[in-house]
């Protein structure tokens, strides 16, 4: 039983070590196991197994009291589940893609307002909403435009400037 709490123990601290060394074991093998295989062979798949191995045998072989093949065979399967869930878990993890960030030349066409007034010959301030969240940039305009008027964005000057015109309702 002895072995078991410590192959379960032992898959504890690879866990904790891949929490470290994220990604060291799968650059050793340098994609030598690609395709289906990815990933399999990564540390927290191991952890997974390694540790639910190691307790699965030892509920077996200590607290139902059968023998060590049966603690093994439970153990193997345990571990097997184990691991391939967390490798199906963190596939999904990978695979999940987010939308791209926000550019300066989205920022054409947004509608905002004057927080700062802008004159004919300078900069003032603007707040947009860029991808819901409020941005404040410097601004020009072909016209002096008062403070808490509505813009419009006509271009993107740099990354943190636009060129606005006033709307007219």
């Amino acid at each position: 039983m002895a072995w078991f709490l410590g192959l379960g123990i032992g898959g504890i601290v690879v866990l904790a070590l891949s929490l470290i060394f994220d990604g060291v074991l799968e650059g050793l093998f340098g994609g030598v196991l690609a395709g289906p295989f990815d990933g399999l062979l990564s540390l927290p798949v191991i952890a997974g197994f390694l540790s639910m191995f190691g307790f699965a045998g030892a509920i077996v072989h200590g607290g139902a009291g059968l023998g060590t093949a049966a603690a093994v065979g439970v153990g193997l399967a345990a571990g097997t589940a184990a691991g391939a869930a967390t490798w199906r878990f963190s596939r999904t993890l990978m695979d999940d893609r987010t939308d791209p960030a926000p550019r300066r030349e989205d920022l054409v066409g947004t509608a905002g307002s004057v927080i700062t007034p802008i004159p004919t010959d300078g900069y003032g301030e603007v707040l947009l909403q860029l991808a819901g969240h409020p941005v404040k940039l410097s601004a020009r305009s072909a016209v002096p435009v008062a403070r808490g008027a509505e813009i419009w964005v006509e271009a993107s000057l740099s990354s943190t400037a636009v060129a606005v015109r006033p709307v007219e309702r």
